[in-house]
């Protein structure tokens, strides 16, 4: 699982700046699912070759009992159970003060990992620095979250003992093996869903739990095909019962999203399409994985809301048409083979190879049907096309001139490529790079 970075401190230290840094992100709100600005906002961490979550949380006040301040330090003391790495937060300019010890006692106490980062240190003295020695969690670490000087070599001593990207995709069961993640609201039918699938053929192999934060994965086979389902609302084994309890956690969910090669994004027929179904689904866009929208409880409702739930669904899930959506009846077991299918279908085109040849030919083809247009007098000249990688797709275009092309002339080169090569259900990105095949000969 992808480790955890939770960062705390008392208000105004710079934990939504240095969260901004971490996602290279503006808006401290990657992945703000619902709730008050003092809930815990999660984004995907950005910094250096090794991928984490980080939590960015509230001002932490551990003696303060009552309002939004006693909200907000529920919020920082979850992010901390959650986590796997503290960054504390303390403000170099204004130094030490007994806010900052009382909750140093607070992480001591939690037996977490914690790296004690003192912010804003742009010429900070060793005699300033120094003090914060008393708070008794080790080597204080300065950095400028405003201006980056020290993020990343603090990000890579903190990670060092966890796996690279690539690291991660060379286990041979990331590709090999259909790793599904069941992603959803609470109250979905993730449990339902998941029990029909499983109990469907009764071909479970074995569950392997990790801690209590961890999602679970269940091995199982349908028509030869073998899946690991990462499951988002924790499995239990109940006697020689699976029994799935419904339990949404933001942590397990962009974990299990981070974890698999396919996610299916469920969603409630009979509540409608909400904000928070949205932002998950922005998450999964983010993440790069293929996807499938699976509506569940269509059979619970009348003709009228099925009209009302599919132009909600129009209306904000838009950014999503590349991703096969399905009705279905987890309950009844209704549409569960279709929506195996696409699975099949949305992994089989996240892991596609494509040739040089291949992508050359389609770009050319794509190129004589539409022209780029015009820019600053002259037109960008596009040569060829290679992979430039896998889950999701990357083709990489070569050519001149090409930082003119437009974004809607890219749009045009996604759509092209998607239905030449029925790359259904995932995610495809198109880089351009202006540069000249050495074999090309020049115009």
């Amino acid at each position: 699982m992808l480790p955890v970075v939770a960062l705390v401190g008392r208000p105004n230290v710079g934990k939504s700046t240095l969260f901004n840094r971490l996602t290279r992100s503006r808006d401290a709100l990657v992945a703000d699912f619902p709730g008050l600005t003092r809930d815990r906002h999660y984004g995907e961490g950005r910094v250096g070759e090794k991928p984490f979550i980080v939590v960015d949380t509230g001002g932490f006040e551990p003696i303060k009992t009552e309002g939004i301040v006693k909200e907000m330090t529920n919020q920082a003391q979850l992010a901390v159970e959650e986590s796997d790495i503290i960054f504390f937060l303390v403000d170099g300019r204004s130094g030490l003060i007994p806010q900052d010890q009382r909750i140093a006692q607070s992480l001591r106490e939690s037996g977490k990992p914690t790296y004690l980062v003192v912010n804003k240190a742009e010429g900070m003295s060793e005699v300033v620095k120094s003090e914060f020695y008393e708070l008794a969690l080790g080597e204080p670490y300065p950095i400028s979250a405003a201006h980056g000087e020290g993020v990343r070599a603090l990000v890579d001593m903190a990670l060092e003992k966890y796996p690279t990207e690539k690291e991660i995709e060379k286990d041979g069961d990331f590709a090999h093996k259909i790793r599904v993640a069941i992603a959803g609201r609470p109250n979905a039918g993730k449990s339902t869903l998941i029990n029909a699938l499983i109990g469907e053929e009764r071909l479970i192999a074995f569950d392997m739990p990790g801690t209590t934060r961890d999602a679970i994965e269940v091995e199982f086979q349908y028509k030869d095909k073998d899946y690991i389902l990462i499951d988002t609302a924790g499995l239990r084994r109940k006697g020689k019962v699976f029994e799935a309890i419904e339990k949404f956690s933001v942590i397990k969910t962009l974990q299990a999203i981070e974890k698999s090669n396919v996610v299916v994004l469920l969603l409630d027929a009979k509540a409608g399409i909400s904000e928070q179904d949205a932002n998950i689904a922005g998450y999964i866009l983010e993440s790069g994985r293929a996807l499938v929208i699976a509506i569940n409880k269509w059979d619970d409702i009348g003709e009228y809301e099925r009209t009302r739930v599919r132009e909600e669904f129009e209306h904000k899930i838009h950014f999503l048409k590349w991703a096969k959506s399905l009705y279905i009846s987890a309950l009844y077991k209704r549409g569960l083979g279709n929506l195996l299918t696409a699975v099949n279908e949305a992994h089989a085109a996240a892991f596609v190879k494509l040739s040089t040849p291949k992508l050359t030919r389609a770009l050319i083809e794509a190129t004589t049907r539409q022209l780029p247009p015009r820019a600053r007098g002259g037109r960008p000249k596009m040569r060829y096309a290679h992979q430039g990688g896998m889950n999701p797709p990357v083709i990489v275009i070569h050519g001149n001139a090409l930082q003119d092309v437009p974004e809607s002339y890219k749009r045009y080169l996604e759509g092209f490529f998607r239905e030449k090569f029925n790359l259904k259900g995932t995610p495809l990105r198109i880089e351009l790079r202006t540069n000249k095949n050495p074999y090309a000969q020049n115009d």
